[in-house]
């Protein structure tokens, strides 16, 4: 399971339109601004892709009003990214020499006089400032204000089978003030702004897997049921714990002790700590310490049903549980966002970072890469540099739909995951054996086909794609420095001659039919809230797993920050300290059986039976070396220790 923000946030059906993001590892400029006329300066990327002149409906009425915020280019932006990259490579004589939060802004943050000058302006306008951040000053008011202030008219455009407002040209900032802004953004409406009234809702409805299991992977062969692959296959195991997980990456002796690693959601779940502390009583988890867990929780909430807000419970669940399963001592916050729109999960990392909330900061959210326009994506880069000059490390998932096209018809990757300032987080599906042994990882991606009427062959085998770790080559974002030598070329190349980022770096199990095991608090028929478990996978679960490996990493680094771990992560592309994850790692096609209730929580409904093929990820391939399903491989053995050589 992943968070999505495709469910609210209206898609850029051009991508390959959109300009190159600035602030990638390459120039490290993280704004691109264009000469302006009449003393205005145009800022590129606030027009958005799919405003055209073909779809152009005229004219939006000057009284309709306007929320967008002027995010502040700070006092050296070249200098900030220039920074984020020396402190995070091992090559450089800065690396590791991290500032405070206070010291980033004194160093980087935007000045008084800037704040100042870019809030006088658009009061003079006629906007109405609504909050001034060190990173933004936000603004309402009506149409014709927000065409005074941006030098720009204000159209409405056909998007699909809806209309939305939009710049009909790049929006423009005084002369004077180029650079003190970085973007704008708020300009286009798709999707609608809603109320502030909303209230967070119980939890979804109860789900439950239905047996038989495996309890170790290979436990239990399906005896009963068609071969396939030319053997009989073992049943779904009902979902890893802590222990097997730790074997698995090579945890040792470590466990996150005095590691503070932070969670962004949307949201939040109003049973977390019972949850989370019963699910560790439950399988062998050590149990919380009083204050070891923490929320930061925004005033109030929005768009709860449009978001689906329920939902993202069991992403705050999965995400809390696995942390703890893998580093038991690190120290977890939890930050809810107000909804699953950019701008309230823009204000979360900037919490994070603002206030050096931890030095791991684990994401299970995202969306397609042709929804992220460059205003946005500006606006993310610059979060995620002030993390890396204060040792903060960004994991992202890289999205549960493959290359993406059975989705959306267009091969794209995932954002915030194509980030060039973070760690994209990919997919496996692990075999861990008896006595917690490690056994072969596959790149996840699934084909399922179900057991015929007659119980004697798999229906259309081996079935149609339904899900996997997301992949590929961002046709947005410039290829970063420690990419290059290790992706291969005819990744790097896929969309542009130059080269461009690839997605992912890293991987972890993800796989649901090889799943973790997850309690939470659930709806049940009978209008009940119960505690229960069930198998969850999705890169949603590779992140915090990756994040929980890196808590253990920085404690075997003396406690010393870890930080952007890109640079560091490809330093040992090719050694032991990964598992080169290939699709076929025991040289034959494999499968698992999985038997599931329709109805989600009894037998009552019936049961529906499947074989779940592994390893056939869309048209990404797991493959000898770095690729495009799990990156440069998943954490073995040596991953944690590598890093006790390092202080």
């Amino acid at each position: 399971m992943r968070s999505n923000r495709a469910t609210v946030r209206a898609g850029v059906s051009l991508a390959a339109t959109l300009p190159m993001v600035a602030g990638a590892l390459v120039l490290g400029i993280p704004a691109a601004h264009a000469a302006g006329h009449s003393g205005r300066q145009a800022v590129t990327g606030t027009k958005p892709a799919w405003a055209t002149a073909k779809a152009d409906k005229g004219a939006t009425a000057d009284s309709a009003q306007v929320t967008a915020r002027v995010y502040l280019a700070g006092r050296d932006a070249a200098g900030l990214a220039a920074y984020a990259k020396a402190v995070a490579d091992p090559s450089s004589p800065s690396y590791g020499k991290y500032l405070s939060a206070e010291q980033a802004q004194t160093r980087f943050g935007a000045t008084k006089a800037q704040v100042a000058a870019v809030t006088s302006w658009l009061k003079s306008t006629g906007l109405k400032v609504t909050s001034v951040t060190p990173h933004y000053v936000a603004v309402s008011g009506d149409v014709a204000a927000a065409e005074k202030a941006f030098g720009t008219q204000l159209h409405n455009f056909a998007k699909g089978a809806k209309t939305y407002r939009a710049p009909a040209q790049q929006a423009s900032v005084p002369q004077e003030l180029r650079d003190a802004v970085l973007t704008v953004t708020g300009l286009d409406n798709a999707p609608h702004k809603s109320d502030h009234k909303d209230q967070l809702p119980p939890p979804d409805a109860v789900f439950k897997n239905a047996g038989p299991f495996s309890t170790y992977y290979g436990s239990k062969t399906a005896k009963t049921l068609p071969s396939a692959y030319g053997q009989k296959v073992p049943y779904a195991v009902k979902g890893y714990t802590g222990k097997q997980l730790r074997a698995a990456y090579g945890a040792g002796k470590y466990t996150g002790k005095g590691v503070r690693v932070a969670i962004t959601d949307a949201y939040a779940s109003p049973t977390i700590a019972f949850d989370a502390a019963m699910y560790a009583k439950k399988n062998g988890d050590k149990p919380w310490k009083t204050g070891q867990l923490h929320q930061s929780l925004p005033a109030q909430y929005t768009r709860t049903e449009e978001c689906k807000a329920a939902g993202w419970y069991g992403e705050e669940t999965l995400d809390v549980e696995a942390v703890h399963a893998v580093a038991p001592d690190a120290d977890v916050t939890y930050v809810g966002a107000a909804s699953c729109y950019d701008d309230d999960l823009l204000d979360s990392l900037s919490k994070v970072v603002d206030n050096h909330l931890a030095d791991i900061v684990s994401n299970s959210w995202g969306d397609i890469e042709a929804n992220q326009t460059p205003d946005l994506a500006a606006a993310y880069d610059q979060v995620f540099q002030f993390g890396a000059v204060e040792g903060i490390g960004f994991y992202f998932s890289s999205g549960d739909n493959g290359d993406e096209v059975a989705n959306t018809g267009t091969k794209q990757v995932d954002t915030p995951a194509n980030s060039a300032w973070v760690t994209a987080v990919g997919g496996t599906s692990l075999a861990v054996g008896k006595g917690n042994k490690y056994l072969w990882e596959t790149g996840w991606g699934t084909e399922k086909a179900n057991l015929s009427a007659d119980g004697k062959s798999w229906d259309g085998f081996p079935g149609a794609y339904t899900s996997g770790a997301g992949g590929g080559t961002s046709k947005t974002v410039a290829q970063p420095y420690y990419q290059k030598g290790v992706v291969p070329n005819a990744l790097a190349t896929a969309n542009n001659a130059a080269g461009n980022r690839v997605v992912p770096d890293i991987a972890a199990i993800a796989d649901p039919n090889t799943g973790f095991l997850v309690g939470q608090t659930q709806s049940f028929p009978d209008g009940s809230q119960q505690y229960a478990e069930y198998r969850i996978g999705g890169t949603s679960l590779a992140a915090p797993v990756i994040a929980g490996v890196q808590a253990l990493a920085q404690q075997a680094n003396g406690g010393k920050a870890i930080g952007f771990a890109n640079p560091a992560i490809y330093s040992q592309y090719g050694t032991k300290v990964y598992h080169d994850v290939v699709d076929k790692p025991t040289g034959k096609d494999l499968a698992v059986a999985r038997v599931d209730f329709v109805n989600g929580i009894d037998a009552t409904g019936g049961l529906s039976v499947s074989l779940r093929s592994l390893g056939k990820d869309s048209s990404l391939k797991a493959v000898k070396g770095y690729d495009d399903v799990t990156g440069v491989g998943s954490p073995a053995k040596g991953y944690v220790d590598s890093y006790r050589r390092r202080h």
